[in-house]
């Protein structure tokens, strides 16, 4: 008999909370006991399907393996060394841990090795470093990259069921005045998520920079972000210039991606095929397209990649971790 595994999920009710658990049984993960958890519960309750919801306690986690958590960093801050100590690997799905040089932040399809490393805590990658990531890698491995300019287009799912609700309000009533962001999202778009920092970049736009270096393992790369919210409910839009050491022409690119994991290419403009979000959501790839040389230096190359951000950008991921978690033989 195939061994099983007891896991809790740490965040249930949130979006990506629910993604993990649905994935969870989706791709049949071998678990024995599922303990779902809420960090802002008064007390237990039961859900709509008829689940058992456990309000957070000191002992929610004696006996579980397997942690994958999505409650906020602040939650993640207290609650993760607890579940470590009592055993539990944690899976963090918030920025807590990022960018902590004892806690591996990876992404199986670019540095899974790194998972071998962890002291109890796995750190996943926010969502829009993740697609980027698994694009760039094998690009990176064939050419190295030396300069990354990415511009996003998020949605609102990023910001959770708040800003999903928000854009559909104002869809009908444009008139509504803004709760979750900081200016009305339907019809618009907002170049600014997350809290300004003193170099005036946002502190998304430098989870890109210094997540991205470190993933790769490369801290030589020059990164720079623009982060725009756009009204779209789900799935994540980038377009990237990459700068290499030497050259990759768009065939090359083409091939190297067409065979990496966890990537489709959708790229014939010509017959209006590129990627969508619409058309992401929902599904666990990275979508690569409009791959084109920049013509504006000697190894310049442009990409539009786009992404499920509650799937992929997040939960997928951290699901993805711990199949390769229970994979090695001593866990």
């Amino acid at each position: 008999m195939a061994k099983k595994y007891n896991v809790a999920i740490v965040g249930i009710r949130g979006a990506v909370g629910q993604e993990m658990l649905k994935i969870l049984k989706q791709r049949k993960f071998p678990y024995d006991q599922l303990k779902l958890i809420s960090t802002s519960l008064e007390e237990d309750a039961t859900d709509e399907a008829g689940n058992r919801i456990e309000k957070i306690h000191k002992n929610s986690f004696k006996g579980i393996r397997i942690g994958l958590f999505s409650p906020g960093a602040s939650v993640s801050k207290v609650w993760a060394p607890i579940a470590a100590k009592d055993g539990c690997v944690v899976i963090d799905n918030t920025s807590q841990f990022r960018m902590d040089p004892d806690v591996p932040l990876v992404v199986p399809e670019v540095n899974p090795q790194d998972i071998r490393k962890h002291k109890g805590i796995i750190a996943n990658p926010n969502c829009s470093t993740i697609q980027m990531v698994v694009a760039l890698k094998p690009l990176h491995d064939f050419a190295r990259i030396k300069r990354i300019v990415v511009s996003t287009y998020q949605s609102v799912s990023g910001a959770g069921s708040e800003g999903i609700e928000e854009l559909v309000a104002q869809t009908t009533d444009p008139t509504l005045p803004p709760k979750k962001f900081q200016h009305p999202i339907a019809f618009n778009l907002i170049p600014h998520i997350d809290v300004p920092q003193d170099n005036l970049y946002t502190k998304e736009e430098i989870k890109m920079v210094n997540e991205t270096r470190k993933i790769l393992g490369d801290k030589s790369i020059r990164v720079t972000a623009t982060c725009v919210r756009v009204p779209v409910i789900r799935g994540h839009s980038e377009s990237i210039n990459i700068e290499t050491k030497k050259k990759i022409t768009r065939a090359k690119a083409v091939a190297l991606l067409s065979k990496a994991p966890g990537v489709t290419v959708i790229d014939d403009i010509a017959n209006d095929r590129y990627p969508l979000p619409l058309d992401a959501a929902g599904k666990d790839d990275t979508f690569v397209g409009r791959i084109r040389e920049d013509e504006s230096i000697a190894n310049g190359l442009n990409l539009w990649v786009v992404s499920d951000n509650l799937r992929k950008g997040a939960a997928l991921n951290a699901v993805q971790i711990a199949e390769i978690l229970i994979q090695d033989k001593t866990f």
